[in-house]
């Protein structure tokens, strides 16, 4: 059985007034060429299709068209929701998409042999037996009680998470009994693990509720296909816990990563092998930093790595100790006859105690609630258990709020 693990397309990600709908174009062609190429037997889309729960329409038409080019293949498709995703929106289509051999799972179901699917070979016989898991909302396998704590609350999802996925594991088990035994089992997710490596452009899902699932909470599936997080990556060491990370750079720190998705074959001895395969990139992103002295030079080396007729987009921080109020236009004009564009101008800014702005250079919209209340407590003279409960007490505001959006 070969399948394809990928995740965290973003269809319609508007970046920094900038559409991302070529690249997302050239990417699915590109995603349908390796099907093709390899031979897959079935595509798994581990969450966070649309950047949004309300996707423009272009969008919707790039998944559409997808849909039907892989439907030529002969490989089946699976798609499962994120936490971007609207459930409601991936159920408009969701029977319909069934005529063309594609599983939607938008959330979890209320029967749970909803989310058991039999992945078949080209050849129309069994080849494993799939717990189909999208992002796990707390609302859907927990009851809110009132006077519950943050502390509490978490650990009762993370307990619930582990049982939804027991559950559905021991249903897969049964499932392969049925059809003979010796059929691998795979797992889907669309979460935080513990020691996972994130970037800016992840946004946190159960901010004061649950930061992290820790790996060995998941059954013994021979592969577990996960999303959210985009950088491509191995869960704990292990081969069989993998992150495929977003196929594009959705954020300027994601620029020096090699995106990639990941061909994954398994027989009835389980897990074989594991071979990234590596994404183009359809769009140049590139960060720069120095005086304006020193931009001169590496905006020219910036420009030399453009491809075809795309401008370079840039992020660019300006190391100058002087403020200038016309930074944004010297930066435009040494950039006059090179093929880049500057997305973002910074300025580099020292670390000061009591700044909410470390050396890292972060603006608001890159930092979590929580990163935002400790940099302010920081600020602040408190004494060790102080700081403790106004932590806890945040945390508990956050998690309160979660369940009334």
């Amino acid at each position: 059985m070969r399948i394809l693990h990928t995740s965290d397309w973003h269809l319609g990600q508007h970046f920094m007034g900038k559409t991302r709908l070529d690249e997302h174009s050239a990417f699915l062609d590109w995603l349908v060429a390796q099907v093709e190429q390899h031979r897959v037997d079935a595509v798994l889309v581990a969450g966070d299709i649309f950047d949004t729960g309300t996707p423009p329409s272009y969008a919707r038409e790039l998944y559409h068209n997808f849909v039907v080019a892989m439907s030529r293949t002969g490989a089946s498709l699976v798609l499962l929701g994120g936490n971007h995703d609207s459930v409601a929106m991936l159920n408009e289509s969701r029977e319909l998409l069934k005529a063309l051999k594609v599983n939607v799972i938008p959330g979890a179901q209320a029967e749970p042999e909803q989310q058991l699917i039999t992945l078949h070979k080209r050849n129309r016989e069994p080849g494993a037996v799939l717990c189909a898991i999208p992002f796990l909302r707390p609302r859907d396998l927990l009851e809110s009680r009132a006077g519950e704590s943050a502390d509490h609350k978490g650990r009762a999802l993370q307990q619930a998470i582990a049982d939804h996925y027991q559950d559905i594991f021991e249903r897969a088990q049964g499932r392969s009994a049925q059809l003979g035994g010796g059929l691998p089992i795979i797992a889907t997710g669309h979460l935080t693990t513990v020691g996972a490596s994130s970037s800016d452009s992840v946004r946190e899902i159960y901010i004061g509720t649950l930061e992290a699932f820790p790996a060995s909470a998941f059954p013994p599936a021979d592969y577990i296909a996960l999303g959210h997080i985009h950088r491509p990556q191995k869960v704990g060491g292990h081969e069989h816990i993998r992150y495929s990370g977003s196929p594009l750079a959705l954020g300027f720190d994601e620029t020096g990563q090699q995106k990639e998705v990941l061909l994954v074959e398994l027989s009835s001895a389980g897990l074989k092998e594991v071979t990234p395969v590596p994404v183009p990139v359809f769009q140049p992103m590139k960060r720069i930093k120095g005086s304006l002295k020193e931009l001169a030079g590496r905006l020219s080396e910036a420009a030399a790595t453009a491809t075809g007729e795309r401008p370079v987009w840039l992020e660019v921080t300006v190391t100058e100790d002087d403020y200038l109020s016309d930074l944004q236009a010297r930066v435009q004009a040494l950039c006059d006859g090179l093929n880049v564009e500057v997305l973002m101008v910074r300025r580099g800014r020292q670390e000061r105690n009591g700044g909410l702005m470390a050396e890292q250079k972060e603006t608001l919209s890159e930092l979590t609630p929580v990163q935002v209340f400790e940099r302010r407590l920081a600020t602040e003279e408190l004494a060790g258990g102080d700081e403790h409960e106004l932590n806890r007490l945040y945390a508990q505001v956050l998690a309160d709020l979660e369940e009334q959006a």
